[in-house]
């Protein structure tokens, strides 16, 4: 398929990378690799100007919370983690070619199963700078070609970082069009890119829920969902509280707006007198809002504490800021019915010495990842060993969790014959 006069920028924009995956698609190990730890070393270099780029951003920024503001923000500290994740890609095994299946049949034909890349993924993303490169580094590493459309908030440095890539793809003479930076685009031209599967592989929205669902609603072309990280701990007796708390607080306060962020406790009753003071006494003292049921209400209040009355849909809410709900809960069986009346299939973590208790948790809570005394915030690609993550699918078809090399490919058959006929 060629361009022609008669197709839209957008149009030729996706024909441009669908051309550009198929180069990409033949490339080595090596030549991949090659390119990855060259853009790490970019980075590091070009700090400078790429801070700059995410300060005019920022200060562009309005009606955004600080929660969001601090997403938003870039440092030298997330420009290195940045550095270091395309060093983990580079150093992880290669997708592309990986034998999965391997058999031969009744007829003598050898049947083989392989990894091939998906081809081309449009990613439309909010004020995630960062996610630029991310995406960029684990569609090049698994043979694909990206089309990126960042937020108006971020776009500065989106478009510092997309430039200092394609510079990289010139540079190493392979084509430009892996990485198209379509921040510039209009909602009436984002319309029409959801509608070119002929060209377009698969969409991966990654941002508030309203963009998740405008996408899914108009795109003919599959998707990736991830309409929301609704996050909870399950505190067990036994447990270590101390321990309890501080993973509960760190979850929450460190970075409130992501998706891994946790949302709402569920506090085993037998430990509940103790445990919700403490809780409640250093979640406010990390400046996060307590939003109690009853009976955490009660013991708060009881402790001297003052805590908002949760309302009904304060449960299964996605705050996104310094807000946590808590609730006493009776057991393991009603933990587990919240997190499946409330979950959003994202991360659910229990905090237990009890190892059986443990395991029925894992074994009965269906989410995308169950953590067991330990942060909701480890649903992470960098920090599960992916390098990255080019979005977290809180839908389990094709994949489930953070994406990384793996789940940008997808598996075909090879058949080799001698000559038989049917």
């Amino acid at each position: 398929m060629t361009a022609s006069a008669h197709d839209s920028p957008v149009r030729q924009a996706a024909l441009e990378a669908r051309e550009a995956s198929r180069t990409l698609a033949t490339l080595s190990t090596d030549a991949k690799n090659a390119l990855l730890l060259d853009l790490a070393r970019a980075v590091r270099s070009n700090q400078t100007p790429i801070l700059e780029a995410n300060r005019a951003d920022v200060a562009s920024a309005s009606n955004l919370t600080e929660a969001k503001l601090k997403r938003l923000r870039l440092t030298e500290a997330s420009l290195e983690q940045l550095a270091a994740g395309l060093e983990q890609i580079a150093a992880l095994p290669d997708p592309v070619g990986e034998v999965t299946d391997e058999r031969t049949v009744p007829s003598g034909l050898r049947v083989v199963r392989a990894r091939i890349p998906l081809g081309v993924i449009a990613m439309i993303y909010e004020a995630r700078p960062g996610v630029t490169l991310d995406a960029f580094a684990l569609a090049f590493k698994s043979g694909n070609a990206v089309l990126l459309k960042g937020g108006r908030e971020s776009a500065r440095a989106n478009s510092a970082m997309a430039s200092l890539a394609r510079g990289l793809l010139r540079d190493h003479r392979l084509p430009e069009r892996a990485l198209t930076d379509l921040s510039h685009l209009s909602r009436e031209d984002v319309r029409e890119l959801l509608t070119l599967s002929d060209l377009i592989d698969l969409v991966i929205p990654r941002g508030g829920e309203e963009l998740i669902r405008a996408v899914v609603e108009h795109s003919r072309i599959p998707t990736i969902q991830h309409f929301k990280g609704v996050c909870h701990a399950y505190v067990h007796a036994p447990a270590d509280e101390a321990q309890a708390v501080n993973i509960c607080v760190t979850a929450k306060a460190g970075a409130p707006a992501t998706c891994n962020a946790l949302e709402c406790v569920l506090v085993d009753a037998r430990l509940a007198p103790s445990f919700v003071p403490a809780l409640v006494r250093a979640m406010q003292g990390a400046g996060v809002e307590v939003r109690a049921e009853a009976r955490a209400a009660a013991l708060a209040r009881g402790a001297g504490l003052a805590v908002v009355d949760a309302a009904p849909d304060d449960f299964g809410r996605e705050f996104l800021d310094t807000i946590v709900a808590i609730k006493v809960v009776d057991g393991l069986d009603e933990a587990i019915a919240h997190v499946h009346r409330f979950g959003s299939n994202h991360t659910e973590a229990i905090l237990t010495r009890d190892e059986a208790a443990a395991e029925q948790f894992v074994r009965r809570v269906h989410a995308s990842c169950v953590v067991v005394n330990a942060s909701t915030r480890f649903n992470d690609g960098f920090q599960l060993g992916l390098g990255a993550e080019i979005g977290i699918s809180t839908s389990r078809l094709h994949a489930y969790g953070p994406m990384g090399l793996e789940e940008l490919t997808t598996r075909r058959f090879i058949v080799r014959g001698a000559g038989q006929t049917r």
